[in-house]
């Protein structure tokens, strides 16, 4: 018994000499530039074959696994698609681990997805589900590619039958008194509307026209680091960033297909008009709101499953704007689309479908400020066409009397 505390005392004092997680990390990247410098294929550095040594030490598949990993925390798809081969490669060879398949393809398939090569990556994810037929993020991807062909849940009819339309003056609001807007039901929980006509040709036309010269290709956001978009317009009108809640540092990742741009109110006055339309039927204020961002997706164009709202392990998300979280999401759909380019919500079954003219709102928070989990969304693939969208994110700050806070998080 002494002995043993005694061990473990000596431990605790020369713990302190030990290599650090920081130790780790350096050592790994240095072994990924010796691998880019000399060109060395992973099976050569795994087995130890290495030019001019005279000792060979092999590594495990949990040693090439964890090397992945490394690669993978540092945003490297291309060394952690080459490392969790490696440690799949040593596995299926009958190597002895208590490493697991499942893990190693979940890594691999979402770094040759990232890298852009969709044949693999589900060639991989469907080796995953034969292993493991009810793994999370395969599942979800599933959900997601269904409701974007227009399959999956559906409302009961009782559900539906609780859907209107009707005229909307948002309490007799001064400008909408007289003339109502369409609003149409689309959702119930959580509660997203569509407002038919809201926006006009000519004014489609004007947003294109102000920001087809500042498209620029968008890389937005991570769906597994929870990486949000920011929307800071002087940086984000060259090229989109995302903000990422470890290093606090705007940053970019493969992840929305799209090219976008950013207009204010000083560009032209149909942005001040639409602003001041937004304000008038949702009643929030847009002194705070983001700029309007306007999308265009081509063929193929898409963005993956997100959150519009930072979350808890993401304090910091929305810093830079001094603003809040993101109360609210705004959406213009400003083309219709031949097929595809729905913006689906996998975790409730909802599919809203482009509809010119129209736009989409809902809120991202409940009034106790807490985050809506179930308001996470996508923007399906275009099959056949064109898709032009313009969005505005409206932040908390000024909402305090416009939106009061509730006394629990689901209010």
């Amino acid at each position: 018994m002494c002995f043993s505390a005694g061990f473990i005392s000596n431990l605790t004092i020369q713990r302190q000499h030990f290599p650090s997680d920081e130790d780790q990390t350096g050592a790994a990247k240095a072994l990924l530039r010796l691998q880019d410098t000399y060109r060395l294929d992973s099976n050569t550095i795994s087995t130890g074959n290495l030019p001019g040594a005279t000792y060979k030490s092999r590594m495990t598949a949990e040693d090439c696994y964890e090397l992945g990993k490394i690669a993978y925390t540092e945003v490297d798809y291309y060394h952690t698609e080459l490392w969790m081969e490696q440690a799949l490669r040593q596995l299926e060879e009958g190597e002895d681990s208590t490493l697991d398949k499942v893990t190693v393809l979940d890594y691999l398939s979402y770094a040759i997805y990232q890298q852009g090569d969709m044949e693999r990556a589900l060639e991989y994810t469907k080796k995953l589900l034969d292993l493991d037929p009810e793994h999370k993020r395969a599942q979800e991807r599933k959900k997601y590619e269904m409701l974007c062909r227009g399959e999956g849940i559906k409302m009961t009819p009782r559900r539906q039958s609780r859907l209107f339309c009707r005229y909307y003056d948002n309490n007799h609001h001064p400008k909408l008194l007289l003339a109502p807007v369409k609003q149409q039901d689309e959702w119930d929980r959580p509660y997203i509307v569509r407002y038919l006509d809201i926006i006009t040709d000519e004014e489609v036309a004007k947003v294109k026209k102000l920001a087809l010269p500042r498209l620029r290709r968008a890389t937005i956001s991570n769906p597994v680091t929870g990486i949000l978009e920011t929307a800071h317009y002087r940086i984000s009108k060259r090229r989109a960033t995302v903000h990422d809640p470890q290093t606090g540092k705007l940053t970019t990742a493969q992840y929305r297909v799209s090219k976008s741009a950013w207009l204010t109110s000083y560009d032209d006055p149909v942005v001040e008009i639409i602003n001041e339309r937004i304000e008038d039927i949702t009643g929030l204020e847009m002194d705070t709101a983001e700029e309007l961002q306007v999308a265009n997706y081509g063929v193929g164009g898409q963005y993956e499953p997100h959150f519009d709202f930072g979350r808890k392990d993401e304090p910091d998300a929305f810093k830079e704007l001094g603003t809040g979280n993101r109360i609210a999401t705004w959406l213009f759909y400003m083309s219709d689309v031949l097929a595809g380019g729905a913006t689906v919500f996998p975790d409730i079954g909802a599919s809203i479908w482009p509809q010119k003219n129209s736009a989409v709102f809902w809120y991202n928070l409940f009034a106790s400020g807490e985050g809506d989990y179930s308001t996470r969304h996508a923007a399906c693939p275009v099959l056949v066409g064109n898709k032009w969208v313009s969005n505005k994110w409206i932040h908390e700050r000024g909402q305090e009397w416009r939106r009061p806070c509730g006394l629990n998080e689901s209010e």
